[in-house]
């Protein structure tokens, strides 16, 4: 009796050891990846006057998209300082001298991966596709507002307006442009070319506040139907996509629950590309969510090391390092999947096996 209730002291101990630090693991990684953000989004604040409500909004929902990936990371850190902590204040080996055994040892991390490995799910089936569309309804409009903080001097803007947009130079405070391509592809049996010496970003006077136009001067209109046409203008209005449309736009791979996925996979899609896209996305969502088990044996095999000077090593480096290696390989196996050169169930899955097998033979050799 006395072992059983030791062993139930030390599950709790451990457990309400990890919490604090896996908060604590969800705030650093966040604010490592918001810090490739704040360029950005600063220079949309200062320069071209969008409000800190709207950046805020941007913000959340980028961490929202990104609490798939997040709370595995933050599992890991969790686990690893724990478990480090306690092995380098020989808590670990009075624990096993006292008759714990490792499998209880273990036990908080795999009830903490579960929780957490429930929660990953949920905001990868439904939670973080939500907050991907989110911010792509909401910085298409921004794009639309603010035209000019999209289209940059010397490169092409794309993929906001169905059109790409390149200009020369560009002033982002008058909103002038001059040597103005456009490629326009909103009809894609006629696609128009269109070039013009300059232009101006300037609201639409017939919807004000609410969608703005690039008037063009001295250009030329180029169409490639059964013969080439070719127009010459001294004015031309480009009007940019309306907010009131965009959230009706087909949403983008990333964007698409678990469940929309499925059921694009059982209807007969042509683009082999687009099948092996959603056939990545499908078992991502499975394996970032699996992740959090292994991420926890792999935090508990390293944690429970009894020499004190790995246990010094320092949890945050160690986690980092392991973090990057294994985004590494599955960076690489999702391109890999993505371009069908291996099938999605193996190039997906094959990271967290490989992480799998490491995190087991790390065990193994603490297990006595």
């Amino acid at each position: 009796m006395l072992g059983i209730f030791s062993g139930k002291k030390a599950i709790k101990y451990i457990f309400f050891e990890m919490l604090p630090s896996f908060i604590l693991g969800i705030l650093v990684f966040m604010s490592i990846i918001l810090m490739f953000q704040v360029l950005r989004l600063t220079e949309f604040a200062l320069v071209h006057g969008v409000s800190l409500k709207i950046i805020g909004e941007i913000l959340g929902y980028i961490i929202i998209s990104l609490l798939p990936a997040l709370l595995p990371m933050a599992l890991l850190f969790s686990v690893v300082l724990t478990y480090g902590r306690l092995s380098q204040d020989s808590e670990i080996v009075a624990m096993k001298a006292s008759g714990i055994s490792m499998a209880t040892l273990l036990s908080p991390a795999l009830i903490l991966a579960l929780l957490v490995g429930v929660i990953s799910a949920q905001t990868s089936f439904i939670i973080g596709p939500w907050g991907n569309r989110q911010f792509e309804v909401l910085f298409t409009r921004l794009a639309d507002a603010k035209v000019s903080a999209v289209i940059k001097e010397g490169t092409f803007a794309e993929g906001f307006f169905d059109m790409v947009v390149y200009a020369n130079e560009v002033d982002s405070k008058s909103g002038v442009l001059k040597k103005v391509f456009i490629y326009d592809e909103k009809n894609s049996d006629v696609p128009l070319t269109i070039i013009a010496k300059s232009g101006s970003i300037i609201s639409d006077p017939d919807r004000p506040g609410q969608r703005v136009l690039l008037r063009l001067n001295n250009g030329e209109i180029h169409r490639q139907e059964l013969t080439h046409t070719k127009i010459s203008f001294d004015s031309y209005d480009v009007h940019f996509s309306e907010p009131d449309v965009i959230s009706e736009r087909a949403k983008s791979p990333q964007s698409l629950t678990l469940h929309e996925i499925r059921e694009r996979l059982k209807e007969k899609i042509k683009d082999p590309e687009e099948r092996y896209v959603l056939q990545t996305e499908f078992h991502k969502r499975w394996a970032i969510s699996i992740l959090c088990v292994v991420f926890a044996a792999i935090g508990v095999g390293l944690g429970t090391t009894t020499n004190r000077r790995a246990a010094k090593a320092g949890g945050m480096v160690l986690c980092i390092g392991i973090i990057v290696l294994y985004w590494i390989l599955y960076i690489a196996a999702e391109g890999a999947a993505r371009s069908g050169s291996i099938p999605a169930s193996l190039a997906i899955w094959t990271p967290n096996l490989i992480f799998g097998i490491f995190g087991f033979e790390s065990l193994r050799r603490n297990w006595n």
